[in-house]
């Protein structure tokens, strides 16, 4: 066995989306950008229903992914993930079937998520982490766990321009590249950015997407 970040993931609220043919493709295109971006030793994919798995090398390539789902399928799709750390096994290779207390904990993860939200109606949690018991070699948890909390209360105040602006500037775009594919003006790109706090989410995306 060897020791990954593992990463699932489900969509809130699915049930409430009628139109599942399109849900499982806009999943799908979302997950197959974010493995080529980022290159997971598990490639990301849809398991069942709603809901997507895939292991990284390290903690901060999971968290990186995460932020880059929540871009891609926003704002029609809200997500919410679980992040794990630790040992993993392959079952099988045709199906990919994997086991272990990495997966474990990523599944504790998620399920802390989505409890919170339902105890809290206005949580913009979307992102959880947990190593397994006795792993060795895991982040902080409660320090990361804070930098996510603050990424996603900062994510969830943003409306859908702002969004776009922030997606493209992880993609390494000028502001005003931003400003002529957003049909918006170059000032109102920088107020958004001063404003909504987006050139701190960039750097906070750089940060924990070097936690090993």
């Amino acid at each position: 066995m060897v020791a990954l970040a593992t990463l699932i993931g489900d969509v809130v609220g699915s049930r409430r989306l009628a139109d599942r043919d399109a849900l499982h493709r806009l999943l799908v295109e979302a997950l197959t950008r974010v493995n080529d971006e980022l290159d997971p030793v598990t490639p990301l994919r849809v398991t069942v229903g709603d809901e997507y798995q895939g292991a990284f090398a390290a903690v901060g390539d999971a968290t990186r992914a995460t932020l880059r789902l929540r871009l891609l399928l926003a704002p029609e799709v809200d997500v919410r993930h679980g992040i794990g750390w630790g040992e993993v096994r392959t079952l099988s290779d045709a199906p990919r079937v994997e086991d272990g207390p990495g997966w474990w904990s990523a599944r504790e993860a998620i399920e802390r998520v989505a409890r919170q939200q339902r105890e809290a109606a206005r949580s913009r949690l979307r992102t959880g982490y947990l190593p397994a018991e006795d792993s060795i070699g895991a982040p902080d948890p409660a320090a990361l766990d804070a930098a996510l909390t603050a990424r996603d209360e900062l994510l969830g105040r943003l409306g859908t321009v702002s969004l776009s602006v922030l997606a493209g500037m992880l993609r390494g775009m000028s502001q005003r590249d931003l400003a002529d594919d957003l049909g918006i003006s170059p000032s109102a790109v920088s107020q958004r950015v001063r404003r909504d706090g987006l050139a701190v989410l960039v750097d906070v995306d750089r940060s924990l997407g070097r936690v090993r």
